[in-house]
């Protein structure tokens, strides 16, 4: 590994936290960068998964406050995520190289089109919003939080906005403190992906390990950035990366 693709990975390590700290959609930026570096689709996908895990703990970490009176709720979606990154995980293992390597380009612009529309999915969010913790729908909740943790295990980019959108159309809750949930079940999702990755799947360990710190470090700040810098610009920067990503495993 030279120096120059060890500061591309440190790059996107700190980019993707950073995003998944914000909004979700991280794997937009980490996913494409470790396919330009040589690695194949699934070995990018993988690697993705354990090379920017710590960014969902430094997310968390930077949700505290939102958390707080919501230790109920966790332990009651928590089983549910382990479930579905547990599918999605063994149906990753399990689909063909070739097969995951011709899906990946529609899975990256289906993740694109989720992360162009968060904005619109929060305002939705707002419009409805109170500080209280009712939740319209149990069976919805959980069957949207198990095929949302399916998706996480199986291709993890979009998890974030696939789980917001979900806990908004069930949950009654103030948006930051949704987000502050989303985070903690995504972190189990890729919890749950990395452990059966690092037994079963070919991951790319120099790659991993040298984004795992700064996405740590992203992860953080993004969570602290979400509360008061605008988003539009970097919503902009990581779509327009995804797309072109996907049209060049597209066309190659």
């Amino acid at each position: 590994m030279t120096l120059a693709e060890a500061g591309l990975l440190v790059a996107a390590g700190l980019g993707a936290g950073l995003v998944n700290g914000i909004a979700g959609g991280g794997s937009l930026i980490s996913f494409p960068v470790l396919m330009a570096s040589g690695q194949s689709a699934l070995v990018a996908n993988v690697t993705s998964t354990v090379g920017i895990w710590p960014g969902y703990l430094g997310g968390v970490a930077g949700y505290r406050s939102e958390l707080a009176g919501q230790r109920d709720r966790i332990r009651r979606l928590v089983p549910v995520s382990i479930g579905g990154a547990l599918v999605g995980s063994a149906l990753l293992l399990t689909t063909p190289e070739d097969a995951f390597a011709a899906a990946a380009p529609f899975l990256i612009l289906f993740a694109c089109a989720l992360f162009a529309l968060q904005p619109v999915l929060a305002a939705r969010l707002r419009s409805g919003s109170d500080p209280g913790s009712e939740v319209r729908a149990s069976r919805p909740l959980l069957a949207g939080v198990f095929a949302a943790s399916v998706y996480g295990a199986y291709f993890g980019a979009g998890l974030g906005v696939v789980l917001l959108a979900v806990l908004g159309a069930t949950v009654v809750d103030l948006l930051v403190r949704l987000n502050g949930l989303r985070g903690v079940l995504a972190l189990i999702v890729n919890s749950v992906a990395l452990v059966v990755f690092v037994v079963a799947a070919p991951v790319a360990w120099g790659a991993a390990g040298v984004m795992a710190g700064a996405s740590l470090l992203g992860g953080y700040a993004g969570a602290r950035l979400a509360r008061r810098v605008p988003s539009a610009v970097l919503r902009v920067v990581v779509v327009c990366f995804g797309v072109t990503a996907a049209l060049r495993l597209l066309l190659s």
